[in-house]
């Protein structure tokens, strides 16, 4: 067998540490005695070109290449092979710059390291087989899981470019979290008014027949690869039909059950079937089945006999159903959520009477929430002083050590809007930093500053500053020994993960950074990219931010998607994959339990498993797994793998 080694020196990068003629000596004593060429740079178009032509000429039926890292340059290693009309699944790779020559400090050392790890490589590519990709038609459609603004920007952005689009929403709403608010930082815009032409376009608009809207839907299996994923959504019983609803809420009077209203902070009651809030869309109610009667076992159908337009609208035996949908890509858009303020010690959340975290400040101040838009306290009257506490549970670390960013622009909207709303009333900010990017941002901030019954004070950490109540009911704010007495607290707590991300994490094998949002490819250069190829991120389940990044950043994604699965194209499957023996399976399904990409099944009339190549990773988790050493993993034999071993302990 002929084998041909190609030695990059790679500049000083290598040849400084590992000798090139000491490598072509010893390389006469390995098996098949290969010969070597010496290459500066081979990853050069002119190093290129000398290896293809090396190559035509010498026409070795193996290839080792000494050089960088795999993860840099086997790819165009592979098709240089490929253009000299070799199998380019005939080539070793061996990093002997970032393994050997930039880690071994004696030049002698390195050059036997480097010895060794080509005379296993040699020993390796010997076995190595020939293997062939295969080609596979792409889904060019999208799943889009979230349908807040970055959710709906991007379902929007790829339906107007002719794609068909699954837009998954947990709750009976879509707008996320802006649309429960009056107004939006910085300029004071009504959040609903803002958003209403994205909701009417997503619902109403030229192109709502590319967007399947899943609301009370959330996913619960995913199988396959970029281009060819299989997603199942279990979609919720709304009991509502929402195509044939008016929104006229006659159900909604007749219902004799109530609880209290998750959507309104918990506010405000509810009945068993009602509006999510008042100027929801879609408009239409739903029906919580754990509050209806009917799950105390009382037969009541008043809702249903309420409905003016007829016996189908309102389904109270509806149950929940598994949907399958194929697609190419998944658009994570899960937003974001609000740290738990009460676990903050000695603030009063969840303890003391008008304290409210940022959430309920909210809807306490939208004309949709349960005061009608008016600042009262929990007794219905008027405050005259607030208090405004930054950074609970931010920049903390017992709690989250990093910044939030929106949380200092809002507070000093709420400052605006408490201005606006109660005139006469003293405000107190309590901050540990001010964080006021932007080009707009600062005029909240001089407005605050400017208003003289306005005051801002620093404190250092969170466990300077106690909120208590005194037997007339007032609520004082102590920070270091000074005690301000006020009749309102409101919170601006940690922007946090959504609940769930963590659930999709797994589902989806995307990894979360340390503080629980979904982790970028990078950073800076590629953010709207998961870890995952075909999996994007948009929006703040990826960090905390405002509306505009999050619009952006379902445009981005949307961009990756249309860019990279085009109708018509195909995309090419790597042939490393595990190949099951039917002699050799013994039928135990280990092999079921430990693939993380779902690519193996089982024959229960034949007793065997079978492993889907389109769907296989090649990880090798099976191959190691099965107990009968029945699955093969080609590319990475246990033949060529000793093989390998053996050679660089020889």
């Amino acid at each position: 067998m002929k084998i041909g080694v190609y030695f990059c020196n790679c500049g000083s990068n290598i040849a400084e540490k590992i000798s090139s003629a000491a490598v072509a000596e010893a390389a006469s004593f390995f098996p098949d005695s290969p010969y070597v060429t010496i290459v500066d740079f081979i990853c050069s178009e002119e190093g290129k070109l000398q290896f293809e032509d090396s190559l035509k000429a010498e026409q070795p039926d193996r290839v080792v290449v000494a050089a960088c890292s795999p993860r840099d340059h086997e790819a165009t290693f592979r098709s240089c092979l490929t253009n000299a009309g070799m199998n380019p699944y005939l080539m070793q790779v061996v990093n002997i710059r970032e393994q050997i020559a930039w880690v071994t400090e004696h030049p002698g050392v390195a050059t036997e390291k480097a010895i060794a790890a080509i005379r296993g490589a040699v020993c390796r590519v010997r076995l190595q087989q020939p293997l062939e990709k295969k080609q596979l038609e792409v889904c060019p459609d999208a799943l889009v899981i979230g349908a807040g603004p970055a959710g709906m920007k991007a379902a929007l952005s790829l339906a107007e470019a002719g794609r068909s689009v699954v837009l998954v929403e947990r709750t009976p709403f879509i707008g996320g979290l802006p649309v429960r608010f009056e107004d939006l930082f910085p300029a004071m815009e009504c959040a609903p008014c803002m958003l209403e032409p994205l909701m009417g376009d997503l619902l109403h608009g030229e192109h709502p027949g590319k967007i399947e809207l899943m609301t009370m839907a959330e996913l619960v299996e995913v199988t396959g690869f970029y281009g060819n994923f299989i997603a199942k959504i279990r979609r919720k019983p709304r009991h509502v039909s929402l195509h044939e609803c008016i929104g006229c809420g006659e159900c909604v009077e007749a219902c004799p059950a109530t609880t209290m209203n998750e959507f309104n902070s918990s506010a405000s009651g509810r009945k068993a079937i009602d509006f999510a809030f008042t100027g929801v869309l879609p408009n239409a109610p739903f029906l919580m089945e754990e509050v209806c009667v009917r799950a105390q076992g009382v037969e009541c159908r008043a809702c249903k006999d309420a409905c003016p337009m007829g016996e189908d609208v309102v389904d109270l035996d509806e149950e929940s159903t598994v949907v399958e949908r194929t697609i190419g890509s998944i658009i994570l858009a899960t937003g974001a959520g609000l740290y738990d303020a009460s676990r903050v010690a000695g603030l009063g959340m969840g303890v003391l009477p008008d304290v409210y975290d940022a959430m309920q400040f909210e809807r306490m101040l939208s004309s949709t929430g349960p005061t009608g838009g008016e600042i009262v306290t929990a007794a219905g009257a008027v405050p005259s002083s607030v208090a405004i506490i930054h950074c609970v549970g931010s920049l903390d670390e017992d709690h989250n050590p990093y910044c939030s960013g929106i949380c200092c622009r809002y507070a000093f909207k709420f400052n605006h809007l408490v201005t606006a709303k109660l005139p006469g009333a003293s405000i107190t900010h309590y901050h540990r930093e001010l964080v006021v990017p932007g080009k707009e941002a600062h005029m909240l901030l001089r407005h605050a500053a400017g208003n003289s019954s306005t005051t801002l004070k620093r404190y250092a950490a969170i466990s300077d500053l106690a909120v208590t109540r005194d037997d007339s009911g007032t609520l004082h704010v102590c920070s270091r020994g000074e005690v301000t007495p006020v009749d309102m607290v409101v919170l601006c707590p940690a922007v946090i993960p959504a609940e769930g991300t963590d659930r999709l994490s797994a589902l989806l094998d995307v990894s979360c950074d340390s503080f629980g949002f979904f982790r970028e490819l990078h950073g800076r250069t590629d953010a709207a990219q998961s870890t995952l190829k075909g999996i994007y991120l948009a929006g703040a389940c990826q960090e905390p931010m405002d509306i505009r990044s999050a619009m952006l950043e379902g445009m981005a994604t949307a961009g990756h998607t249309l860019a990279g699965l085009q109708p018509g194209r195909t995309i090419e499957i790597e042939p490393i994959a595990a190949e099951v023996d039917e002699n050799g399976c013994a039928g135990c399904r280990l092999c079921l339990s430990v693939c993380p990409y779902h690519a193996i099944s089982f024959n229960s009339e034949q007793n065997i498993s079978h492993v889907n190549a389109v769907l296989c990773h090649g990880c090798g988790t099976c191959v190691t797994a099965c107990p009968a050493g029945a699955i093969t993993g080609h590319g990475f034999t246990n033949e060529q793998i000793m093989a390998e071993i053996e050679g660089v302990l020889q």
